[in-house]
């Protein structure tokens, strides 16, 4: 049996035909789908029944260091809901905060920009340009000037939510 050649194919394998092989080496089949993990246990395996398993001094090494470790054997407790919370659910709809600078919706922000009079109206998702909607008012600004622009500069929107 030559084991580089078996370790090869191996890697062509799909899942299916390596869970098949692990049934064939280890005599019992896997659940595991996780192809890498499957190729690693059968080479592993194949290495081992080739060149012999570990020897009885390093088993008994291994359970020795297995013995010192701290191992959960029951998982964590859950921890209990506060009594505030039990037996309500809270309901409703979330929205996301919106800029302070940005004026209510169905405002219309102006500007004249070269020579011509922009006029956006606010949306509640967007903003309407030419009878388009835009998401932001970068993209609005982007779209009269074809540059980059912070749309809230551009439109002269301060931190106090005018002009």
């Amino acid at each position: 049996m030559d084991i580089a050649r078996e370790i090869a194919a191996l890697k062509d394998m799909t899942v299916a035909q390596l869970q098949e092989r692990y049934a064939e080496v280890f005599g019992e089949p896997t659940r595991s789908r996780h192809k890498e993990f499957i190729w690693k246990r059968i080479v592993w395996r194949l290495q081992a029944q080739a060149e012999g398993d570990l020897s009885e001094r390093a088993r008994r090494r291994a359970e020795e260091l297995a013995n010192d470790t701290d191992l959960r054997l029951k998982p964590p407790r859950q921890r209990p809901a506060t009594k505030a919370a039990e037996g309500r659910t809270a309901t409703g709809t979330i929205s996301a905060p919106t800029d302070e600078r940005l004026p209510m919706p169905s405002t219309v922000l102006t500007r004249q920009y070269k020579g011509r009079k922009i006029c956006v109206m606010v949306l509640d998702n967007g903003f309407e340009y030419n009878g388009e909607v835009y998401r932001s008012l970068s993209a609005v600004a982007r779209a009269v000037t074809g540059a980059h622009w912070n749309g809230y500069h551009f439109f002269g929107l301060k931190r106090n939510g005018g002009q």
